[in-house]
C-alpha cells in the first residue's frame, strides 16, 4: 500500500528509461544470444559446438531462475523487512529511484549467484577444479557462502539466509556438476591417449 516518490524533476522520466532498457534486454536476449551464436559458432568444433550451445541455454536459465527466486521470496521479505521500521514519526517516503536500484542489485546478485554449477563446470573441465578438493574444502566454502550473501544483500539476516541456503545447495549440485565433467576431462584424455 506504500506509494514511491521521486525526487528530481526528471526522476520518474530516467526510471521509466531505466525499467524500459532492462526490459528490452530480457525481451530481446533470446535474439541477441541467436546473434552471438551465429558469429561464434563457424570457428568452433563440432564437439565445442555440441557442449557450448546446452551450457549457454543452462546459463540463461539459471540466471532467470535465480532473478525469479529473489522477485518472488526474497524481494517481498526484504522489503516488508525494512518497511518493518516505519512509526507514527518514520514515515517511508522510498524514492523511485532507490526502489529500481535495490531491486536490480538483488535481481543480478542472485542472478549471478546461481549460475555456481556452471562456473564449477567450466572449471573442472580446464583442470582447475575438482570434486575431492570441493568436498575437502566445503567448511571454507560454507563461510565464503555466508560471507559472499551478507556482502551482496541487504544488511538484514533474512535476505542474507535466503541468499546463503541455495548458494549451500547448489554447492553441493557443484559438486556433482564437477565430477561429471571432471570424467568428461579425464575420458577425453583416455581418448587422445590411444593410437
Amino acid at each position: 500500500g506504500s506509494k514511491l516518490i521521486y525526487t528530481s524533476p526528471a526522476g520518474a522520466f530516467f526510471t521509466y528509461l531505466k525499467v524500459a532498457f532492462i526490459a528490452s534486454l530480457f525481451a530481446t536476449c533470446p535474439y541477441t544470444f541467436y546473434q552471438a551464436w551465429a558469429f561464434i559458432a563457424p570457428g568452433l568444433y563440432r564437439e565445442e559446438k555440441r557442449a557450448l550451445l546446452p551450457l549457454a541455454l543452462c546459463s540463461s536459465l539459471f540466471f532467470v531462475g535465480g532473478a525469479a527466486f529473489c522477485f518472488f521470496l526474497v524481494f517481498p521479505l526484504a522489503f516488508k523487512f525494512f518497511m518493518g521500521f516505519a512509526t507514527d514519526t518514520i514515515v517511508p517516503m522510498i524514492s523511485v529511484e532507490e526502489y529500481l536500484s535495490f531491486a536490480l542489485k538483488l535481481l543480478i546478485a542472485f542472478g549471478l549467484v546461481f549460475e555456481m554449477p556452471l562456473f564449477s563446470f567450466f572449471l573442472s573441465r580446464f583442470g582447475l577444479l575438482t570434486p575431492s578438493f570441493m568436498r575437502r574444502t566445503r567448511g571454507y566454502a560454507i563461510l565464503l557462502i555466508f560471507v559472499v550473501a551478507a556482502i551482496l544483500t541487504p544488511p538484514d539476516v533474512i535476505s542474507q539466509i535466503l541468499m546463503a541456503v541455495p548458494m549451500m545447495v547448489l554447492y553441493e549440485v557443484s559438486i556433482y556438476v564437477s565430477k561429471m565433467a571432471y570424467r568428461e576431462k579425464e575420458s577425453d584424455k583416455q581418448k587422445e591417449e590411444k593410437p
